[in-house]
């Protein structure tokens, strides 16, 4: 069970500083590679979706809370999508880099 699984905003230390996610008051994630960065899916890193989409939000017309902590009864959800995300992207590079250049035979 995690400390604290509580998420309101996850964000970065500085705002450049990437390598590094506090996820609640709690918990920070470190040593996070640059690389993880370089996965994009539909033109966003997919690490700072999770971040925005995962975030205590209040829709300032009609009031209503969303509230990721309320999607799932598994308390450590969030935190261990954010870790999974982190893995594939890092992973997902790492295979890409390792393909063999393209090569396109004209008829």
């Amino acid at each position: 069970m995690l400390t604290n699984e509580i998420i309101k905003k996850m964000k970065h230390p500085k705002r450049d500083q990437f390598d590094t996610i506090i996820f609640n008051e709690d918990i920070t994630i470190t040593n996070i590679p640059k690389e993880a960065y370089e996965y994009v899916v539909n033109g966003k890193f997919a690490i700072k979706w999770v971040m925005e989409q995962y975030q205590v939000k209040k829709d300032s017309k009609s009031g209503i809370i969303d509230n990721p902590n309320d999607f799932s009864d598994n308390e450590e959800y969030i935190f261990n999508l954010l870790l999974r995300i982190i893995n594939v992207s890092v992973q997902t590079i790492e295979l890409k880099n390792d393909l063999p250049p393209l090569e396109i035979e004209e008829d």
